[in-house]
C-alpha cells in the first residue's frame, strides 16, 4: 500500500450547548459542564447532554439546491440522528471553499462512512407504541367476528392486489390513489379500526445507514456510503477505514462521522440499569467519585482526504494530522474492558505511526466516570511515560455513544490550533486518591499550553471494541 498522508479538511459538530463547530470551540474555553436535567420520566435524578440544534438553520442551503419538498421531506421523515449528521456535514463543507464541488466531481473516489451508536430510537419507540395500541383495538374489534374478519381480509386483498397496467410511472400513481380510495371505503363499510400493519414507513427510512445515505444525497456523493457501527469506538473505526481507503487509492475524500439521538427514556433507563449511569442530580466528573456517566446526543462529521494532493490544490488542513488508528477487540465481555484489548490497540497505533511511547505528549482518555477509569489509567501508565498530559472530557459534554469519541478528538485538534489544551470540569481537589497515585499529570479546570509531540486518544466501545488514534502536528514528517 502506498503511504499517503491524510488531512482533515472539514469538520462540523452538533453537541450539547453547541449547534455548530464555532460554538463548540467557544464552549471548550470554559471548564463548566454542558449537561442539563433530563426529566424524561417526569421528575428524575439524571443529567444528560441534550444537543442544541435547529435544522431550520440549514433550510436556505437545501432550498437553493433542491426542490422545496426536499427540505420538507427531510423534516417529516428523518429522525434526529440523520438531521444532526446533515447539519454537521453542511458545517464541514464551509471549512474549505470548493469542498462541495470536489466531493461532487470525484465520482466513486468520494466516500461516506457515518455510523450511529444508538440509531433512531424515537422513531422506533413511537411506532412501537402506536403498533401496540392499534393491535389492541384490532383484536378487541374482531375477536368475536372470525367470519367477518375473513371477509374483510378478502376484500382488502383484492384492493392490494391491483396491478399496474400501461405506462408504469403514471399508472403507478393512479393505482396508489385508487387503492387509497378503496381502502377508505372499506373502512367506512366495516367501521373497523385501522389494521395494525399500517406502521409508519419512517421505521425503514431511519435505519442505521440512513445518515450516510442522506449525506450522500445532499452532497451528490456517488462513491461508497455505509454505516460503520462500533459503539463508543465508531468514530475511530470510521477514521481508520477512511485512511485506508485514501492510502490504497480507493478514495481521495471521505466524509466520516458518528451521530446519536438526543437522550431518550429508553437509553437513560437502560444505561442506569446497566449500572454505568450517574443518578445523583450533579455532574459526575471522570477520575473523581466514579459513580457513572451521562448520556448525550449529537453528531460529529469530518471530511478527510489525501493531504499532499489537497494542499497542492489550495485546501487548508485543519488541526492535527491523523497518522494511525489502532483497532482491536477484547473478545471478553459486553461491557467490562480488558487490559489486553486497549493495550493492543495502543501498540498497533504506535507501530503504524512508527512512533515510540516517549513521543507522546498528550493523551485523551475514554474515561466514563466509572471504576473503569482506574483500569484505563493503569493500562496507560504501563505503556506511556509519566510526563504525558492527560485529558478526560465526558464531564463536559457527556457520553455520546457514537459521537463522543469524535467530539473528544475534535477538542484535541481544536486545542492544537489554539496552542493549548482546553480545561475540563475536573478540580485538583476532586481527583480520586487511587487515580492520583497512578497519574496526576492531568488537565484540570484551567487550560495549559499544548505540549510538543504526538497526541493520542483512546475509545473503548460496548462489546469490547477499541480504537486508538495517534496524531501529530501538521508540519511533522
Amino acid at each position: 500500500m502506498t503511504h499517503k498522508r491524510v488531512g482533515v479538511f472539514g469538520w462540523g459538530v452538533v453537541a450539547p450547548k453547541s449547534p455548530n463547530i464555532e460554538a463548540f470551540r467557544r464552549n471548550l474555553e470554559c471548564s463548566e459542564s454542558w449537561l442539563a436535567p433530563f426529566n424524561g420520566f417526569g421528575p428524575d435524578n439524571f443529567l444528560v447532554g441534550v444537543p442544541e440544534f435547529r435544522f431550520e438553520d440549514y433550510q436556505p442551503w437545501i432550498d437553493s439546491r433542491f426542490a422545496p419538498r426536499h427540505y420538507r421531506n427531510l423534516k417529516e421523515k428523518m429522525d434526529f440522528p440523520t438531521l444532526y449528521a446533515l447539519g454537521a456535514f453542511l458545517q464541514a463543507l464551509e471549512q474549505n471553499s470548493g469542498l462541495e464541488e470536489e466531493l461532487r466531481s470525484l465520482g466513486p473516489q468520494a466516500h461516506v462512512y457515518i455510523g450511529t451508536g444508538l440509531g433512531s430510537l424515537s422513531t422506533i419507540h413511537d411506532a412501537s407504541i402506536k403498533l401496540h395500541e392499534a393491535q389492541a383495538r384490532w383484536n378487541a374489534f374482531w375477536q368475536d367476528r372470525p367470519a367477518e374478519l375473513e371477509q374483510y381480509l378478502e376484500e382488502l386483498a383484492a384492493i392490494d392486489g391491483m396491478g399496474i397496467e400501461g405506462e408504469i410511472e403514471s399508472a403507478k400513481l393512479n393505482v396508489i390513489r385508487e387503492r387509497e380510495k378503496r381502502r377508505a371505503r372499506l373502512q367506512e363499510k366495516w367501521q373497523a379500526p385501522e389494521p395494525p400493519w399500517n406502521v409508519s414507513a419512517n421505521v425503514i427510512w431511519n435505519i442505521h445507514n440512513t445518515p450516510a445515505a442522506q449525506v450522500s444525497i445532499l452532497g451528490h456523493i456517488t462513491g461508497l456510503a455505509f454505516a460503520p457501527v462500533a459503539a463508543c469506538s465508531t468514530f475511530g473505526v470510521a477514521l481508520r477505514l477512511a485512511m485506508r481507503a485514501i492510502q490504497c487509492g480507493d478514495a481521495k475524500l471521505v466524509v466520516v462521522g458518528a451521530t446519536d439521538p438526543p437522550p431518550h427514556p429508553l437509553t437513560v433507563g437502560a444505561f442506569y440499569n446497566a449500572r454505568v449511569l450517574a443518578a445523583g442530580k450533579k455532574v459526575s466528573v471522570p477520575l473523581t467519585r466514579l459513580e457513572g456517566t451521562h448520556v448525550a446526543g449529537g453528531s460529529i462529521i469530518w471530511i478527510v482526504g489525501d493531504l499532499e494532493y489537497y494542499r497542492a490544490k489550495g485546501f487548508r488542513p485543519l488541526g492535527l494530522e491523523p497518522v494511525a488508528v489502532g483497532t482491536t477487540s477484547d473478545a471478553h465481555h459486553i461491557i467490562t474492558p480488558t487490559v489486553e484489548g486497549p493495550s493492543a490497540a495502543i501498540s498497533q497505533a504506535l507501530d503504524e505511526a512508527e512512533a515510540q511511547p516517549g513521543d507522546l505528549a498528550t493523551w485523551d482518555l475514554h474515561a466514563t466516570a466509572t471504576p473503569g477509569d482506574y483500569a484505563e489509567l493503569t493500562t496507560l501508565r504501563k505503556m506511556l511515560p509519566a510526563e504525558v498530559i492527560v485529558t478526560a472530557r465526558k464531564g463536559t459534554f457527556g457520553h455520546g455513544m457514537g459521537a463522543g469519541g469524535g467530539w473528544e478528538l475534535t477538542a484535541q485538534y481544536l486545542g492544537y490550533e489554539e496552542g493549548r489544551l482546553f480545561p475540563t470540569p475536573l478540580e485538583r481537589g476532586q481527583l480520586n486518591r487511587s487515580i492520583a497515585a497512578l497519574h496526576d499529570c492531568l488537565v484540570f479546570d484551567s487550560p495549559c499550553d499544548f505540549p510538543s509531540g504526538l497526541a493520542g486518544k483512546l475509545s473503548m466501545g460496548i462489546g469490547g471494541i477499541n480504537a486508538c488514534v495517534i496524531s501529530r502536528p501538521l508540519d511533522g514528517e
